[in-house]
């Protein structure tokens, strides 16, 4: 039993050490490069890029076939060895070893292994673009859940606010010093304070849920992130990020690009093995063989004969007539196995070239139509650059915008603040109604969220423009 409540003990304090965890950006993105599902589907086009440039780099060599095969026969048959017309059965095998290469094709193969090369480039700045794109995404994720969090706050004080506001009123109202009126007004204020800090905790929830979606975690699993201040998080000075700077190291940097690069090149060595198709090409090849046949005999023997061959009658009277050289007698046995192999052994080289005369115009549409997708390319690299520039002067323009907007809701909020300070002393003599000093705290609430709003607005425009740049996010 002790084992028992030790074991107990142990899983509930390894279970609120794991529920304690807290994750910060760098550890968000990184958990999310290992797992996202997404960039695992994409990181597989890299391995299917990789085995068609080896497969490409391979059809270099020279092929290599080896065929073989057994067979019986029966009736009226070609003898494979004597090539004679037999009707007995027989067991026969044969192989055959073949060799080809190709000797010159104008560099068609050289072309295509350097188009699966820029292929697997292109499809590694592919996987790269993605991770990009995942770590600017939980990026907004992780500073809209800090911006949730500072609501939570600012929505918490403000419930407290009004609770004690409340219990200050009804107590004046208990007392015969204010009307009901008052105590109703702030009751439907802690209602409508309850109802925002309702809503912060969910948009709080959500955006977990985002975040834990990007990282392919089970949505019930403990996940809580750290919680900087907003004016902690680095961010790099304007002068760092003027448009045009940005803009000469996104070429450089950025993915993207890359990508777009790297199918332009591709495309025009595709081009280049299509058109050389198109023209002659000289081939070799060799080969080796040989066969078997179970009927197939070998002289084992052979007995000289001396026998005559007809008679003369000489004077009436008969001689035998025999040949000048004798005749021999041969004594046949079954040729073996290796035996035969050796003795029909076939060798065989040879060279050939293939002219492309008319082929339905297969081999020149081909070539035109890669100029064509090269051509396409180009424009489509022209226009990512374009997009990328637009883009860049676009950030930086919302950054200006939101940099402003934030440093003028510092006022706005220290304003309300002073307003709100003003009101409460004022209601606290009965110099100002209820309905006005909701009016004031409601404005106050309104300023302090808008400033959070901005704040982390600012930051995240900011953060965008760093991206730009292609050197990563700093947190």
């Amino acid at each position: 039993m002790k084992w028992i409540y030790l074991s107990a003990l142990f899983l509930l304090f390894s279970m609120s050490i794991q529920a304690q965890e807290k994750w910060s950006l760098p550890q968000l993105v990184q958990y999310a490069m290992d797992n996202n599902i997404t960039i695992k589907q994409t990181s597989l086009q890299e391995k299917f890029s990789a085995l068609s440039l080896r497969q490409n780099k391979l059809s270099q060599i020279p092929n290599a076939n080896f065929s073989g095969g057994l067979s019986y026969s029966s009736g009226r048959n070609q003898d494979p060895t004597t090539f004679s017309l037999i009707t007995q059965s027989y067991l026969s095998s044969n192989m055959n070893l073949q060799s080809s290469v190709e000797i010159f094709s104008w560099f068609s193969k050289r072309n295509t292994i350097a188009a699966s090369e820029w292929e697997l480039q292109a499809a590694k700045a592919n996987t790269d673009k993605l991770k990009n794109d995942i770590s600017l995404m939980i990026a907004n994720l992780y500073l809209q859940a800090l911006l949730a969090k500072e609501q939570i706050k600012i929505a918490d004080v403000q419930l407290t606010q009004s609770q004690s506001q409340l219990l200050k009123t009804r107590k004046l109202v208990d007392a015969g010093s204010l009307p009901e009126l008052n105590a109703a007004e702030l009751e439907a204020q802690v209602a409508r304070d309850s109802a925002n800090l309702i809503s912060s905790k969910g948009n709080l929830t959500q955006t977990l849920l985002s975040l834990k979606s990007y990282l392919n975690l089970d949505a019930a699993k403990p996940f809580e992130i750290e919680s900087p201040a907003a004016d902690k998080i680095p961010v790099l000075s304007i002068a760092e990020l003027q448009p045009e700077l940005v803009y000469q190291l996104a070429m450089v940097n950025l993915p993207q690009q890359k990508f777009n690069g790297y199918k332009l090149k591709a495309a025009e060595k595709a081009a280049a093995a299509a058109k050389a198709d198109m023209l002659p090409s000289l081939s070799g090849s060799a080969g080796i063989g040989s066969s078997y046949n179970n009927r197939a005999k070998q002289i084992t023997g052979s007995t000289p004969v001396i026998a005559a061959i007809g008679k003369v009658n000489v004077g009436g009277t008969d001689y035998n007539v025999f040949p000048f050289q004798p005749f021999t007698s041969y004594q046949y046995g079954n040729n073996p196995y290796f035996n035969q192999l050796n003795e029909n052994f076939r060798q065989s080289i040879g060279l050939s070239l293939s002219i492309p005369l008319f082929n339905g115009g297969a081999a020149r549409t081909n070539w035109e139509r890669n100029k064509l997708t090269v051509r396409n390319l180009q424009y489509q690299v022209e226009a990512g650059n374009q997009q990328t520039k637009q883009d860049i002067y676009l950030a930086y323009n919302n950054a200006i915008v939101a940099f402003e907007k934030f440093n003028a809701s510092k006022k706005a909020v220290e304003s309300a603040e002073r307003s709100f300070s003003f009101a409460q002393k004022r209601y606290e003599v009965g110099m100002l109604s209820t309905f006005e000093l909701i009016s004031n705290q409601n404005n106050l609430l309104t300023q302090k969220f808008q400033y959070v709003l901005n704040e982390f607005d600012y930051v995240f425009k900011m953060k965008v423009l760093e991206f730009y740049r292609g050197q990563g996010l700093k947190f």
